[in-house]
């Protein structure tokens, strides 16, 4: 299984990691991609940027571990995770997965895993930006409930 991990503070290219994951292949029957992106509502509902601060090494190697894991329970062709870092405003992107496979339902399945475990496992902290102040994002129950099911 082919993975690419990218954390970076740079905004990416929507195609990023489409044609590596298909390059030379015939045996892709799917790609699922999910990408997220910065809302301008959260825990307030005036959000105007967020920072997200990551561990430098930590968070790659985190990354990496989580494609892994998908890639034991769901036979994958390719994953590619890109996540931000740095100063974003809303409508920015922030996150986006890749999963290829020779079936639809593995690939879709795979990258809603992906996403569940980066958004409790990585190390991420984001720190909200909004008219009447900063404040660092809590966990939420959801994301940890959303993680107990695989």
């Amino acid at each position: 299984m082919q993975i690419t991990i990218r954390v970076q503070a740079a905004p990416f290219d929507m195609a990023f990691g489409y044609e590596d994951s298909i390059a030379g292949r015939t045996d892709i029957g799917g790609i699922v991609s999910f990408t997220g992106l910065v809302r301008d509502f959260n825990e307030t509902p005036d959000v105007t940027g967020l920072t997200l601060e990551h561990y430098p090494g930590m968070t790659e190697a985190t990354l990496q571990q989580i494609a892994e894991q998908a890639g034991e329970r769901w036979s994958l062709n390719a994953v590619t995770i890109i996540h931000r870092v740095g100063y974003m405003r809303p409508g920015d992107a922030i996150v986006r997965v890749l999963v290829a496979s020779a079936h639809r339902r593995e690939a879709f399945e795979a990258c809603d895993f992906i996403m569940d475990w980066l958004k409790t496992q990585a190390p991420f902290w984001k720190k909200e930006h909004g008219r009447q102040g900063d404040y660092w994002v809590k966990e939420r129950r959801s994301d940890i409930d959303d993680a107990a099911r695989w």
